[in-house]
């Protein structure tokens, strides 16, 4: 099979803060993840940990700031329109049975 290649490599868009942006691999297999990127570059990263149930949202224009993720909604922090689409189509994506 050779060597694994990256299939998705981004850079931060955002200015350096005190807070290190979120490293993201797939060392974890129970773990579902999502990027997105506005269209301004505002960058976002979910997280979903299958195991304990357990939401995240890094947001980069936040400083990389860690927000918790119930049901699909994120608390302390107002998305745009387009980012709660996305973040709730996350949610779902991960929360939802493969069978």
């Amino acid at each position: 099979m050779g060597e694994e290649q990256p299939l998705f490599t981004v850079a931060n868009h955002h200015m350096v803060t005190t807070a290190e942006p979120p490293n993201v691999t797939d060392d974890e297999p129970n773990q579902y993840r999502g990027y997105f990127e506005n269209a301004s570059g505002d960058q976002s990263i979910f997280l979903y940990d299958r195991i304990t149930s357990e939401g995240t949202l890094f947001v980069g224009d936040a400083g990389w700031k860690r927000f918790t993720v119930v049901n699909g909604n994120v608390e302390g922090l107002v998305l745009r329109p387009g980012e709660l689409a996305w973040l709730r189509s996350c949610w779902q994506a991960a929360t939802s049975s493969s069978s």
